[in-house]
């Protein structure tokens, strides 16, 4: 295993973030969008459980 010092590992991120088209990023957006929503109703919806004593 070759070992890379961290500002050529950077160089190499940065280069490729360049060549991403823009499909990825918005692919991604929707994912975390989607989390986000599903995660702020579980953590809304959870204060109307009612218990039955």
């Amino acid at each position: 295993m070759e070992h890379h010092p961290p500002a050529a590992w950077l160089t190499q991120a940065a280069s490729a973030a360049q060549h991403q088209s823009s499909g990825d990023l918005l692919r991604v957006v929707i994912v975390v969008m989607f989390v986000g929503c599903a995660l702020t109703a579980w953590f809304l919806l959870r204060g109307y459980k009612q218990k039955d004593d």
